[in-house]
């Protein structure tokens, strides 16, 4: 299994190829807001084994006028290579780059379910939940060292 930075259209199609899988496949989130127009301006990561594409993520700058902070999104990992490390290892490549980026901060929404999971890589939670595409979420923030 390789983490890559996303460097060619074939690579970002994997990308979004995941993204379809879970997000809208799997948990029934609208097309429209999957794909929100904002992969352009984000650096993406997909986790391959062999040449297929098993997870993605996105790091992007964080909107607001503090160009210290980036958020994370659109972290996922098809159901069956689940519970393998790949999501570990995707958070891991993000913040790398995010640090040779110069960022200071990350900001990402959790779902629910997967909080402990980002607790663990020693995110904290912020606020209340709120509901995103009908799933319940927790915002969550690291400061980077």
């Amino acid at each position: 299994m390789e983490i890559r930075r996303v460097d060619s259209d074939a690579e970002l199609e994997d990308a979004l190829s995941v993204r379809r899988t879970v997000f809208i496949n799997e948990q029934g989130v609208p097309e429209h807001r999957e794909l929100d127009g904002m992969d352009a301006e984000a650096t993406h990561f997909v986790a391959y084994d062999d040449d297929e594409p098993i997870g993605t993520a996105r790091l992007r700058r964080y909107d607001g006028d503090d160009r210290s902070t980036a958020k994370i999104e659109r972290v996922a990992v098809i159901e069956a290579r689940r519970a393998e490390g790949i999501g570990r290892d995707l958070m891991c490549a993000v913040e790398r780059a995010a640090r040779e980026i110069g960022y200071e901060k990350l900001v990402l929404h959790a779902q629910v379910p997967v909080v402990s999971f980002y607790t663990e890589l020693g995110y904290k939670t912020v606020g209340e939940e709120f509901e995103d595409a009908g799933i319940p979420h927790r915002e969550m923030t690291k400061v980077l060292r």
